[in-house]
């Protein structure tokens, strides 16, 4: 485990989410089936230490945009060191369409979210999702996971709610038991 993951959970363990960073088996589902290799513009959300930035520069073709949104300042300047040619915007997902605009871009093909939703208040997970349906072309996927416990939980049953609500199609992977903890990906299409 890093110790600037723990030390960042420690300090924030709302907006961390999760004890460890998420495992290369659940990188690889969740930039499974979304499209990646064929997108021309790729957002992430929440990248952390960059578990799925590694699978989606694996996955990305030559000359798409690529970049990540990550507010935390250390995990922002880590990623950095780790992915110099990685565009990081140490900013919130909310201002995701600013970004966005001031990029020139105005639409994305796929978003990749390592987010803890489950801990966000429902305010918080509409604001951005409701972002994140603006930036995405017809068609675009999003891919987001959750841990298996989370299914159990009111905030976890919640935001599958809004995720059912908000996207014309939602599927779900198997659970990746090598992660911790297990979690699974939701595949969704605007």
């Amino acid at each position: 485990m890093s110790p600037r993951f723990l030390i960042e959970f420690l300090r924030d363990p709302s907006g961390i989410g999760a004890i460890a960073p998420s495992s290369s088996r659940l990188a690889k589902a969740i930039t499974a089936e979304i499209g990646i290799e064929a997108a021309r513009v790729v957002v992430e959300y929440g990248p952390g230490t960059g578990a799925f930035t590694k699978a989606i520069l694996k996955r990305l073709a030559p000359g798409a945009v690529f970049f990540a949104i990550e507010q935390n300042p250390h995990m922002a300047a880590a990623l950095r060191q780790r992915f110099p040619s990685v565009t990081v915007f140490e900013d919130s997902v909310a201002n995701l369409g600013r970004l966005l605009q001031e990029s020139g871009i105005e639409a994305v093909d796929c978003i990749v979210s390592g987010l803890p939703w489950a801990s966000f208040s429902s305010r918080l997970q509409d604001e951005l999702l409701g972002q994140t349906l603006a930036a995405l072309r017809p068609g675009g996927r999003f891919a987001t996971f959750a841990y298996l416990q989370g299914l159990l939980m009111p905030a976890g049953r919640r935001f599958r709610r809004k995720l059912h609500a908000c996207f014309s199609r939602v599927e779900r992977s198997p659970v990746v038991w090598c992660n911790l903890p297990p979690a699974f990906v939701y595949r969704c299409t605007r």
